[in-house]
């Protein structure tokens, strides 16, 4: 086919193979781990509630850091992650005994306290806060 045919498409998609963002967190958490711990679950979270938005944009920018929770069969660890992206895993900041309950999450945005600081968590991460507790029960 020629460019200036019917029917040709105008752009050809490229294969770029894409990863999760749990994969993601998981793989780039995986230097704090201790021999033998095993990820049962990792969610994203922020430390600025995304409303200020709506008075500024630049408080985000400026006031918002992310953190990656990396729950294992041992322990809960509040880590590091930036201030741009969600998914590099930098330091641990906190460790949690494993019986702490985090959840249950609701809303949009929901307001965490349980892990020892203000985080807000996004919806798309609510069944992986639910998938930690429900593991923490039985």
């Amino acid at each position: 086919m020629r460019p200036w045919e019917p029917g040709t498409p105008m752009f050809t998609p490229r294969k770029v193979p894409t990863v999760a963002i749990r994969d993601k967190m998981r793989a780039n958490a995986a230097h704090v781990l201790q021999p033998g711990e095993n990820i049962q679950a990792v969610f994203g979270a922020q430390t600025t509630s995304q409303y200020f938005a709506l008075i500024s944009y630049w408080i985000i920018i400026f006031s918002n850091a992310y953190r990656v929770v990396v729950v294992t069969d041992r322990r809960i660890l509040v880590c590091r992650s930036g201030r741009m992206r969600m998914t590099p895993v930098n330091e641990v900041l906190r460790e949690l005994p494993r019986n702490t309950r985090i959840g249950p999450p609701s809303g949009l945005w929901w307001r965490c306290e349980t892990l020892g600081e203000r985080l807000y968590v996004h919806k798309r991460f609510h069944k992986d806060v639910n998938a930690a507790d429900g593991v923490t029960a039985s």
